[in-house]
């Protein structure tokens, strides 16, 4: 999707971008920004989100991606109006924004070359848990409101998104949550894994940057290989697994221009200089 498709989609009530991005000190904030709509997502949204991920992928000032909302939301899910009553009749239109909403929200997220976490400032609802659980890492205010509330509107969290609480959640957790559409708080998603942490909401941004510096502080080739294939060997069979990982650790060790294996051994073994458990090995790095 090229960007003059993406403005082309633009937001008929407001002349703000649907999404915004700004750098700082190596991370990537990248916001949903429909404030007076809860960020609902709508076509524009998703048009312009495929643009970034491209984008960012290979921009040096993204080292970490992190993805949240403007004003009280995260997202309230799905815009009904511009999202799917708008293409009832278009359904050219609607396959073509599906595809794409499906890229953005879980098959780049999946598997982004860049560590990715969904900052979750507020209400997340529905369309929503998509991309929260799509990302790596998630972290959510303790006051933020999740909810599956598809049943209370005559219909099931379709697209992909029970697919992806049965990721996470418990089954009955998760089935509680889709059959009675009760909200949750962010205390509570993260007793139940559907994120990693919660925190208080002033402490929020706070408490992300500094999950970021750690993750910037990692070699970033062995980093991407760790996710992915963590992501992938979950869904095999032990005997498959034992077998893939293998073989990616040794893709890691050819494809890592830092060197990284010999460089932390050589520390740990002949310099003394290294303790696994306790931190990184020392990068050089510019």
């Amino acid at each position: 999707m090229t960007k003059s498709q993406s403005q082309a989609t633009a937001d008929t009530n407001t002349n703000e971008e649907p999404v915004t991005v700004t750098f700082e000190d190596g991370i990537a904030w990248v916001t949903l920004n429909r404030p007076a709509k809860r960020n609902c997502i709508n076509p524009a949204i998703v048009y312009r989100m495929c643009d970034i991920l491209n984008d960012l992928e290979s921009d040096d000032r993204c080292k970490v991606l992190v993805l949240t909302g403007a004003g009280d939301a995260f997202s309230a899910g799905m815009d009904l109006r511009e999202y799917f009553r708008a293409t009832d009749d278009k359904p050219a239109e609607r396959l073509k924004l599906f595809r794409a909403n499906g890229q953005w929200q879980w098959r780049q997220l999946r598997h982004y070359a860049k560590p990715t976490i969904a900052m979750v400032n507020g209400w997340c609802f529905g369309g929503a848990f998509t991309p929260v659980i799509a990302c790596d890492l998630a972290i959510a205010a303790d006051d933020a409101t999740f909810g599956l509330s598809e049943i209370n509107w005559g219909i099931i969290p379709a697209g992909v998104v029970n697919r992806a609480v049965s990721q996470l959640m418990r089954e009955r957790d998760g089935m509680y949550y889709v059959m009675t559409g009760e909200t949750f708080s962010g205390k509570r998603a993260a007793e139940i894994g559907l994120v990693n942490e919660s925190v208080p909401l002033e402490d929020l941004r706070a408490r992300t940057t500094q999950l970021a510096k750690v993750l910037m502080e990692k070699n970033p080739a062995v980093l991407r290989t760790a996710k992915v294939s963590y992501r992938i060997a979950s869904e095999m069979t032990w005997e498959q697994g034992a077998d893939y990982l293998m073989a990616k650790h040794a893709q890691s060790v050819i494809e890592d221009p830092e060197n990284g294996r010999n460089v932390g051994m050589s520390q740990f073994l002949d310099d003394k200089t290294y303790r696994p458990g306790l931190g990184s090995y020392k990068r050089d790095v510019k």
